[in-house]
């Protein structure tokens, strides 16, 4: 179970006054916390186990055992709350008459602890609290003072300006940077990224990687079944199915009819099921406040899904284009009508106090509701643990305690939930927000209460200690989303988000093991980035909720931009702590296809169809989390697409006007090595092209890497020209132009595609 209530406090790590007593004189410099202190008992102890209650807000407000929040602070904040946590610890350390001092019996659940066992005794921990108490004892706590630690980007060498401009325009806009953007950058450096990333986030494909980067976090496009299934057939049984009834009359042929039946039906089912995601880029195109994909008292509707809602006639005017299936805008929904008055569809008739559906952005969204169904038992446990997540960035599950014995508190209490001290301190904050979902009780995310009212067996509706009010209950969620969008909480979470969209990896979690060696500076690295995290989201609340900001300030950021570490950074602590910097992911089946499409002009193809999944991709709904390691399916889909590559592209561009190559602007498709040096030069040169095209890598023509690719390049010729048996013509497959096949005398088409092929499999091709 978790201790969420007042976790609000604890997670945003808000500054708090500490007790001190008197006794320990505050202004002493003798008692600065020493290294053992900081790194084994503060990190290891107090943060990972006592400071959930005994803080402001906590559990245990009330005892005199009050600890302070220290990822967040930096300077001379953080020397004063490491102060604190000190001298609180020295207070429970002294000594006592009837036995050993309060530190070492509270934790095992002795002296009426309320927070009954918390450390098991003779544990690490235990015995890291049990040679604190000897330290303060025999006076030795002052041997080793805290040292102020390596600077954290010591070592770290960063991502060339022209590299990050190349980075983010592939990565956010599909694109490889244009020659007045390199310009920009080569004049601005740093500070002209921001004003470029202003431009790219104008662009479509920005607003397709958004949308297809918080799919990964909402996963609203797995719901079950098909598009419109979303729609009640309590509420919508007239217009869900519209597409059976539209007039196809002017197409004669029958097999085309169906055939443009099934179309219209696909792309309906695509459009209505795209509604949340395009809620998402909608408020981000439009710089409104990012708040409003909780706020928003609207659905985005195509002039397709609107027919689906039935609200097609009343809006059909404000489309540019009617027919457009993915042609979305803003659009209300009138409260929910049961499909006649019987009294046994009551529960179905919505209320409302504006004849409106009480829209709250994406919480509301039948999409939302039905890819997070409930049950009888878990009662919108689900949702409420979801909300958590994505919108607060708090993992329940991955803060829950086990239970010892869950059947004996089973068998001792009539509600364990509402009863069992290990139960209550979860459930007294996950039910109230499961309450807030009361009128979506249904496993298909349509509305439809409990015909018996909200169980009573449960905390009250509400969030974190304020029940909702009776008046707010007919658009509960609209009262929930309010209260979330000024929630600092959101601005770290939504930060948390586009770091995951710009790097693939989740933000870093606390380390949980105190047994690593490693833990001292795995913890480390969670709080500089939690810090660089948490100062990006103030400065996006300061800045109105505009994402952008997020995107441009981490990108920014020295996190985002470390590119390899020096020599100096080889000791095994330093590697742990700088192991989550920068981006080295492998690129997942869309981003390769769009970078594929970006280099030579057109996407390969195969990455979007039957091959997807098998590449690492999601379905959002069984398969949710994206491959960070090829499998070996996935090594041999590289091979293929790197040879496919060459095959489709070599001959092709060779047979363009020089000044409409991509892959060789330069060079002649019959030079082969050996004829002279200024051939060979020539050569080399137009594989430096290849390697920064391709490879984003500039170097000399006489680089190892170079010479590497060079001697395949002859190799290749020299083994051909070995053989008999060749044909001196491109092959079939390869080498056709206009049906033709292309001549090939000197074997220096096959080498080249060798060489475009041997580039292609490069981790810095497939990698980003």
């Amino acid at each position: 179970m978790v201790k969420l209530v007042g976790m609000k406090v604890f997670l945003l790590a808000l500054p708090i006054s500490a007790m001190v007593a008197p006794w320990l004189g505050a202004d002493d410099p003798q008692l600065q916390p020493d290294r053992f202190f900081s790194d084994e008992v503060w990190a290891k102890v107090g943060e990972a186990s006592c400071l959930e209650c005994h803080r402001e807000g906590g559990e245990a407000e009330d005892s005199s055992f009050i600890l302070r929040q220290t990822i967040l602070h930096q300077g001379e904040s953080l020397q004063r709350a490491n102060r604190d946590n000190y001298e609180a610890f020295r207070r429970m350390a002294r000594p006592r008459k009837d036995g050993p001092p309060k530190l070492l019996r509270k934790p095992v659940g002795e002296m009426n602890h309320e927070g009954q066992e918390v450390l098991t005794r003779k544990s690490t921990a235990h015995l890291l609290l049990e040679k604190f108490v000897r330290n303060l004892r025999d006076g030795e706590e002052t041997h080793e003072k805290t040292v102020p630690p390596t600077p954290f980007f010591d070592g770290v060498t960063m991502l060339d300006d022209q590299r990050l401009l190349r980075r983010l325009t592939l990565s956010l806009s599909a694109r490889l940077p244009r020659p007045s953007e390199r310009d920009a950058v080569r004049k601005g450096g740093l500070d002209a990224i921001s004003a470029l990333l202003d431009q790219v986030m104008t662009e479509d494909a920005f607003y397709e990687r958004l949308k297809e980067g918080f799919n990964d976090v909402f996963l609203t496009n797995g719901y079950d079944g098909n598009g419109e299934l979303i729609l009640s057939y309590n509420h919508f049984e007239k217009s869900r199915q519209w597409f059976h009834k539209y007039d196809l009359s002017h197409i004669k042929d029958e097999r085309e009819r169906k055939e443009a039946l099934y179309a219209m039906t696909r792309r309906y089912r695509k459009a209505i099921r795209e509604e949340p995601l395009e809620l998402i880029a909608h408020v981000v195109r439009n710089d409104k406040p990012f708040t409003e994909i909780m706020t928003a008292d609207y659905i985005m509707v195509s002039p397709y899904s609107a027919r689906g809602y039935g609200i097609f006639e009343t809006i059909k005017e404000r489309f540019k284009n009617p027919d457009d299936p993915f042609e979305y805008l803003p659009a209300k929904l009138p409260a929910l009508k049961a499909r006649n008055d019987n009294p046994v569809n009551a529960p179905l008739v919505q209320e409302s106090k504006n004849g409106f559906y009480p829209h709250a952005g994406i919480l509301s969204t039948f999409q939302y509701l039905r890819r997070y169904p409930t049950t009888e038992t878990n009662r919108n446990r689900l949702r409420a643990r979801m909300y958590y997540q994505h919108f607060l960035g708090i993992d329940v599950m991955e803060l829950a305690d086990q239970v010892a014995d869950a059947a004996a508190i089973d068998s001792k209490y009539e509600t364990p939930w509402m009863e069992a001290a290990d139960c209550v301190v979860c459930h007294r904050t996950i039910d109230p927000v499961s309450g807030l979902f009361q009128d979506f009780y249904n496993d298909e995310g349509h509305f439809g209460p409990r015909r018996d009212g909200w169980f009573k067996d449960m905390f009250v509706p509400g969030l974190e200690g304020d029940d909702l009010p009776k008046e707010e209950k007919w658009r509960s969620l609209q009262w929930l989303a309010r209260r979330t969008a000024k929630d600092p909480r959101f601005a770290i979470a939504m930060s948390e988000h586009v770091w995951y969209v710009l790097t693939g990896r989740k933000a870093l979690r606390p380390p949980k093991d105190i047994e690593d060696p490693f833990f001292t500076a795995r913890r480390r690295a969670y709080k500089m980035q939690r810090l660089e995290i948490a100062e990006v989201g103030k400065r996006f609340a300061q800045a109105g909720f505009n994402l952008k900001l997020v995107f441009k300030e981490l990108a920014k950021s020295p996190f985002y931009r470390a590119d390899g570490l020096d020599a100096v950074t080889a000791n095994p602590e330093r590697k742990a702590e700088l192991h989550d910097l920068g981006v080295a992911r492998l690129l997942a089946p869309e981003q390769l296809e769009r970078k594929i499409g970006a280099i030579f002009g057109t996407p390969w193809g195969k990455l979007k169809k039957e091959m997807e999944i098998l590449y690492g991709g999601i379905d959002s709904q069984s398969v949710t989390e994206r491959l960070g390691e090829p499998s070996g399916a996935m090594g041999a889909i590289q091979r293929i697409m790197a040879n496919d590559l060459s095959c489709l592209h070599v001959v092709a561009d060779f047979a363009l006007p020089a000044a409409e190559r991509k892959l060789f602007p330069s060079m002649e498709k019959d030079l082969f090595p050996g004829v002279s040096q200024a051939t060979d030069l020539k050569i080399r040169k137009a594989i430096v092209h290849l390697r920064e095209l391709l490879l984003d890598k500039s170097e000399p023509p006489g680089h190892p890497e170079i010479d590497r690719a060079f001697r395949l390049f002859e190799t290749i010729i020299a083994e051909a020209k070995s053989r008999d048996d060749l044909d001196k013509r491109e092959t079939y497959h390869c080498g056709r132009i206009d049906g033709k096949q292309v001549d090939d005398p000197h074997y220096t088409l096959r080498a080249w595609r060798a060489v475009v092929t041997y580039l292609l499999r490069h981790q810095e091709f497939l990698y980003e």
